[in-house]
């Protein structure tokens, strides 16, 4: 029972990623932001203006999955 190495689908700070495993696939979704401290944090809480890149992403992941050879 070999895992597939996860593949990402970025638009602007929203990272969709596909996990495989024999044959199974699954996403996850997260943003990616600077704190107050101009560090790097990573959520999964999507802000209004975040939502059409979010889609962006899941439509380019679906196409990714669907139409993968």
């Amino acid at each position: 029972m070999e895992k597939e190495k996860p593949e990402h689908v970025r638009v602007g700070g929203i990272e969709v990623t596909i996990w495989g495993n024999n044959g199974f696939q699954t996403v996850t979704m997260q943003r990616t932001y600077k704190d107050k401290n101009d560090e790097w944090q990573k959520t999964q809480s999507l802000r209004v203006n975040d939502l059409p890149k979010a889609i962006l992403a899941l439509e380019k992941t679906y196409e990714k999955m669907v139409l993968k050879e």
